[in-house]
Parts: C-alpha cells; structure tokens; sequence
C-alpha cells in the first residue's frame, strides 16, 4: 500500500493489485496505523487493485468500524465495474461511501458527525457480523 496524500487529517492510500488473505491484514494495519495516528477521513484508492477477495472485503468492514470509532469516515475511490457489482451483492455499497475517483473523494465535504441514518447504522451492524465470521479474530487489523 502506498499513502500519496496526508493533509491534516485527510490520507488517500493506494491499494496494491492484489488485497487477499496474504496481504489484507497488513494492508488493514497500515491503514489503521493512519487512523490512530489522526487520520479522520481516509481515501482507500482501489484503481490498481485487480484482486479483492474476501479477506479484502473483511478488512475494509473492520477498518471502517475502526475509523467510525475514532470519529472518521472511510472512502473507497476507484473500483472498477466488476467490484463495484460485488459491492452492491455483498450490500457494502450501502455502508461504505464510493467514489469513482481519489480525487472524488478526497473533496467531498466531510459529513458531520451524527448524520449516519438509522438505515446505515443497521447495515454497519450487519456487516460487522459479516466481518466477524469471514475472519475478524479481533476489533484491530494487526
């Protein structure tokens, strides 16, 4: 994973092509190192990603929760049609905010905090579960 912006409390991190079970944690804990240390919105840029797998999607899910505890949200910029149709199947269209570009995300306003609809809220609960029986051992990435 590569970071190519930090300002303030705003990192847009670079996938690599491949997030499955050999990587995704690592790639989970560097994004998570991002957040605790004042990352509040974070950009996850998947254009060069050509390979998602479960373990991918399962980080995504925890490092989302991860960033909401901390007061941020997460961003998914760049995925291609195919990811964006297994997003929409899995229903984590509806819990993750996708862009179509970095650029796209990292310029959308911020929303303010408390503005998650209960709607919103009852998927992340739901996709928290997901997360859990995929592989989550844990509430860290590392």
């Amino acid at each position: 994973m590569t970071v190519t912006l930090q300002d303030g409390d705003l990192s847009v991190a670079v996938l690599p092509e491949e997030v499955d079970y050999d990587n995704a944690r690592l790639v989970g804990a560097q994004c998570e190192f991002l957040v605790r240390h004042g990352c509040r919105t974070l950009v996850v840029d998947a254009s060069r990603a050509k390979h998602l797998d479960s373990s991918a999607v399962s980080m995504l899910v925890l490092l989302h929760r991860i960033i909401e505890e901390h007061g941020g949200c997460l961003r998914i910029a760049g995925l291609d049609a195919y990811y964006r149709s297994v997003f929409r199947i899995l229903g984590v269209d509806k819990v993750f905010s996708l862009f179509p570009t970095a650029q796209a995300a990292a310029t959308e306003p911020s929303p303010a905090a408390g503005t998650r609809t209960r709607d919103q809220s009852h998927e992340a609960v739901s996709l928290r579960g997901q997360a859990r029986a995929l592989n989550a051992e844990d509430n860290t990435l590392a």
